[in-house]
């Protein structure tokens, strides 16, 4: 048997940016030097400012999810997600109990590529698009208040960015007992660019500079320092991070033999060879 494996350039940059005193944002990537993987995370968390450690709930969340995946590699992506993201929140929670310091909480949007398939798990207001043929699409909703009263058109898209309670979060994880991530999926094709980032990247750019940015002939470093400069260039107010993946196409490779699989073979041909040998 054979499976997919999508070969896929990739980088990530996180800065403090010009306004924050300290980076409360992670990005995850996986090891450049490690071979290829038929399933490989990335993800960006946005530790929250107003609640005490955010920076430290990024990086936990990120590090727990990781763990949980690298933990369970015959679940199904969406249920090996959800468990990941759940575990991770009530780490985060039972943490900032034993802090005694307030709540902690951060946002994660992570992409888990396996074979063909991208498979999201969103919690927050960080963002993940794609970008193919030329144009980009948000792939994740904004758990905010303004993100709800877009989705409810009590305003327009158009004020999501610039609106006042922008950052009011309704869902992220570490703040309570339980939390729902979204999840979704989606068909890879060759050349689709998929870019995670916080809301200090995306606030300040629109759908269209996304699209227009990735559309150059850029290598996935140099499209990543893009963003962030641009998003600095436009007076971001936070941290900014981004994470960008770039579909070179995918290859085949057989599938290891279990021990398992590699005895039940053995005890067929055995099976087999006897059966043959009666055979007049």
């Amino acid at each position: 048997m054979k499976q997919l494996t999508a070969l896929i350039e990739h980088s990530g940059l996180s800065i403090t940016g010009p306004v924050r005193e300290d980076n409360q944002d992670t990005i995850l990537l996986p090891n450049k030097t490690s071979p290829g993987s038929p399933k490989t995370l990335y993800a960006v968390a946005d530790g929250m400012g107003g609640y005490a450690h955010g920076g430290m709930a990024s990086a936990l969340a990120l590090e727990i999810l990781a763990a949980t995946l690298s933990q369970a590699p015959h679940l199904a992506p969406e249920k090996a997600l959800r468990r990941g993201v759940e575990s991770a929140n009530l780490n985060i929670y039972k943490k900032s109990q034993s802090l005694g310091t307030g709540r902690m909480g951060t946002t994660v949007t992570a992409a888990y590529i396996v074979e063909d398939r991208l498979h999201l798990a969103h919690v927050g207001d960080s963002r993940a698009y794609l970008v193919r043929n030329r144009q980009a699409s948000c792939l994740t909703n904004d758990h905010t208040m303004v993100g709800d009263m877009a989705r409810a058109r009590l305003i327009s898209a158009d004020k999501v960015r610039s609106h006042a309670q922008r950052s009011i979060l309704t869902r992220a994880v570490g703040i309570g007992l339980f939390v729902q991530p979204d999840l979704t999926q989606i068909r890879l094709q060759k050349d689709d660019r998929i870019i995670l980032c916080s809301d200090g990247v995306w606030s300040t750019l629109l759908d269209e500079d996304f699209g227009r940015a990735a559309s150059n002939a850029w290598r996935a470093e140099l499209l990543a320092r893009h963003l962030v400069d641009l998003a600095i260039k436009r007076e971001s107010d936070d941290n900014c991070s981004v994470v960008v993946l770039h579909l070179r196409g995918f290859e085949e490779q057989a599938l290891p033999i279990s021990p398992d699989e590699r005895s039940n073979e053995q005890g067929i041909a055995s099976i087999l060879k006897k059966m043959r040998g009666r055979v007049v």
